[in-house]
C-alpha cells in the first residue's frame, strides 16, 4: 500500500505526492552510498594496472582453484583433523557463552528484572558488542599469548554480548498472560522462568544459539592464522600465504563450504523437529 502525501498551496490548490519520509530517507541513503563508491574507485592505485592480463590471470586462478581442488602438504586425514579443531573452537566458544548470554539476558530482559538492572547489563553488553569480534580475538592475543585459548576468549565474549541481545528481546515478547497465570498460582521467578518463559522462546534460542555458531565458525577460520588458533584456517593461510598452491586453497574452500551448509541443514532439522513441542 503505497502512502501519499496532501500538500495545500496557498492559493488552495491540493498537491498529491506518493510515498513517505522513510522512502525518501532510503532514496538519498541510496544516492549517497552510490556516489561515495564512485569516489572511492577515484582512490585507488591503477599504476601498471593491464586490466586484460589481469582478467585473463584472474579467470585462471579461478579455474585452478576451484575446478582442480587438490592436497599437497597434508592429506585427508589431517584435513579432516583440522576442520574438527575449528569446528571446536567455534562449539567452545558458542556453548559456553550461550549458558551465560541465557542468565545475563534474564536480567536484561525488562519484564523480568528491576529496570536499572536491565538498563546496567544492556549498556554492558552493548560496549563489547561495539567492538568486532576479531578485534577482541587479537586484543585476547595480545593480553594471553597466541593460541586457541585467545580464539576462544574473544569469540566467547563477544558471543555473550550479541546472544544477551538476541535471548532478552525474544524474552520481552512473551505473552504477558502466561505470567499473570503462572503468577496466580503462586509461582515464583524462577518458576515463571523455567515453566513460562523458556518453553515459549526455546525454538527461537535454539535458532539464535546456531546462528551464532556459524559465524563464531567462520570466525575460527579467520582467526586460524592471526591469532595462531590453529585449525583449518591456519592451512588456509600457509596455502594462499605461503605455499601459494591455489589448487589446496580451492580443496580448503569446499571443505568450509560444506561444514558451512551441514551446519545450515542441522540448524533447519533441529527447528523442525523442536517446533511442534514448543508450539503447544
Amino acid at each position: 500500500m503505497v502512502a501519499t502525501y496532501i500538500n495545500r498551496k496557498k492559493n488552495g490548490q491540493i498537491r498529491i505526492k506518493s510515498g513517505n519520509k522513510g522512502d525518501q530517507v532510503v532514496r538519498w541513503t541510496l544516492l549517497i552510498l552510490t556516489i561515495l563508491t564512485v569516489v572511492s574507485f577515484l582512490f585507488f592505485n591503477y599504476a601498471g594496472l593491464e586490466l586484460g592480463s589481469a582478467i585473463s590471470e584472474t579467470a585462471y586462478n579461478l579455474k585452478v582453484m576451484f575446478l582442480e581442488p587438490a592436497l599437497s602438504h597434508f592429506n585427508l586425514g589431517e584435513a579432516i583433523y583440522q576442520v574438527g579443531i575449528t569446528l571446536s573452537l567455534a562449539f567452545l566458544a558458542t556453548i559456553i557463552g550461550a549458558i551465560i548470554a541465557f542468565f545475563l539476558s534474564l536480567m536484561a530482559a525488562t519484564n523480568l528484572a528491576p529496570v536499572w538492572v536491565s538498563r546496567i547489563v544492556r549498556v554492558f553488553v552493548a560496549i563489547i558488542r561495539a567492538v568486532p569480534t576479531v578485534l577482541w580475538v587479537l586484543i585476547f592475543a595480545i593480553a594471553a599469548g597466541l593460541g586457541s585459548e585467545a580464539a576462544v576468549l574473544g569469540m566467547l565474549l563477544h558471543s555473550i554480548a550479541y546472544l544477551v541481545k538476541a535471548f532478552s528481546e525474544g524474552f520481552e515478547e512473551v505473552d504477558k498472560g502466561i505470567f499473570e497465570a503462572l503468577q496466580s498460582t503462586g509461582a515464583n521467578w524462577w518458576h515463571i522462568v523455567r515453566s513460562g518463559v523458556i518453553p515459549s522462546t526455546f525454538t527461537y534460542l535454539l535458532s539464535w544459539v546456531f546462528l551464532r555458531f556459524e559465524i563464531n565458525f567462520g570466525v575460527a577460520v579467520a582467526m586460524g592464522a592471526a591469532a595462531g588458533a590453529g585449525g583449518i584456517g591456519f592451512e588456509l593461510f600457509m596455502a594462499s600465504s605461503f605455499y601459494f598452491d591455489l589448487r589446496e586453497v580451492g580443496f580448503i574452500t569446499y571443505a568450509i563450504l560444506i561444514i558451512a551448509f551441514l551446519l545450515e541443514v542441522i540448524s533447519t532439522r533441529l527447528k523442525k523437529r523442536y517446533l511442534p513441542a514448543t508450539s503447544n
